[in-house]
């Protein structure tokens, strides 16, 4: 496609920044909260990643869509993200993977995007502004129009969006990663062999992270995210997982409810991302909106000389200084900015990180901690068995 006969299109920022580029994917009007992300790959796990919902993503890489899309790469069964922004796109894929071109998918599933545009430019803007709400629009081309429905939208502060992805029924998941992927020999021998029975509560939760529990010898029930903890105990999990999701976690006060009251339940806990933050507020920790957050492959995370290379999603962090005294400590910092990226309970069987192990970013830096949460399972199994 030419730009001769490409259709205009217009972003514009809540602060009235407006940059005008060109349409793809689905036409139309998309307001959402503007963020960046600086993979270099990986565009179609971010679109489907349901923690993307209500957001329009800016993707710092310079080119998307040169690898097309395929069914074996989604987080999820459709895109989450608002709207899709770009410096350029390619029109003809060229991947023994693809079925199908990027912007063809997106206008399958109605997503809008703008290409042409300095995205470097907007991700400077948005570090030193913050993340703000935006719109795209390939209808209303007039700034201040377009101007004063993005001024009008709720901000993502106080947003709870877990209620719009979360699964509406209990289904089970048993499938491993593609033995063709999978990068632990272990697994190879376990994968499939699901004695462990583990609770997921789904607050946007992610299809590798099911793969890896399965992988880990797992049998997941996801579970809805105003599942109560009496429904939760009666499936007598081994583990409990708290998954990933999108808004503002403090907004997400179902889930920290029922948290509150698994905490004594004697089972296991392994929270990730949103889980990450459930866990801590049930604890009685506070949550805070990041300027402009981390989204990304390359996020170094650890504690005590140990570096892991982690793959984040996330605009929201726990407050290090509202953690309870004593029965709680922290096991990873961001060290771009020494947020909090890990907790453990000291006496109880429970931990979270604000990463994603199961995105393989360092390749696999952060994988041993769905080994972590197995073995725990594993050790309460046997001492309940002794003690029956």
């Amino acid at each position: 496609m030419s730009l001769a006969t490409a259709k205009p299109a217009l972003l514009v920022l809540a602060d009235g920044t407006t940059f005008h580029g060109f349409s793809f994917g689905s036409t139309g009007t998309t307001i959402g909260e503007v963020v960046f992300n600086t993979g270099m790959t990986g565009y179609q796990e971010v679109l489907t990643d349901p923690s993307y919902q209500g957001q329009i993503v800016t993707f710092t890489y310079p080119e998307l869509g040169n690898t097309g899309v395929n069914s074996q790469d989604e987080e999820s069964s459709q895109p989450h993200v608002r709207g899709v922004i770009a410096r350029n796109i390619c029109h003809r894929p060229s991947n023994w993977r693809s079925t199908q071109s990027l912007e063809d998918y997106l206008v399958q599933h109605q997503a809008v995007g703008i290409y042409g545009i300095d995205t470097r430019a907007l991700t400077r803007k948005l570090r030193s502004s913050g993340a703000m709400n935006g719109g795209i629009s390939s209808e209303i081309l007039d700034p201040k129009v377009l101007l004063a429905q993005v001024q009008a939208a709720p901000s993502m502060d106080g947003l709870n969006l877990v209620k719009e992805v979360t699964t509406d029924k209990t289904y089970e998941w048993v499938e491993p990663t593609d033995a063709a992927w999978e990068f632990n020999p272990a697994n190879r021998d376990t994968a499939g062999k699901a004695d462990l029975t583990v609770v997921a509560l789904d607050f946007g939760i992610k299809r590798n992270i099911l793969h890896r529990l399965a992988s880990y010898g797992c049998r997941v029930i996801v579970v809805p995210a105003n599942t109560p903890s009496a429904e939760i105990l009666q499936h007598n999990p081994d583990g409990i997982f708290l998954s990933n999701g999108p808004g503002d976690p403090a907004a997400v006060t179902e889930g920290i409810s029922t948290t509150k009251a698994l905490l004594n339940a004697d089972r296991p806990i392994f929270g990730i991302c949103m889980g990450h933050q459930i866990l801590g507020l049930s604890m009685g920790a506070d949550t805070f909106k990041l300027k402009f957050g981390h989204r990304g492959l390359n996020h170094p995370a650890g504690l005590s000389q140990q570096v892991e290379i982690t793959s984040q999603n996330h605009g929201f962090a726990v407050n290090p200084e509202s953690l309870p005294d004593g029965s709680v400590e922290i096991t990873h910092l961001n060290l771009n900015d020494k947020t909090v990226a890990g907790l453990r309970h000291k006496q109880l069987p429970m931990f979270s990180v604000q990463y994603h192990p199961e995105a393989s970013p360092g390749p696999h830096d952060a994988d041993y901690l769905f080994a972590q949460f197995v073995q725990i399972m594993r050790d309460r199994q046997a001492a309940t068995a002794t003690v029956g």
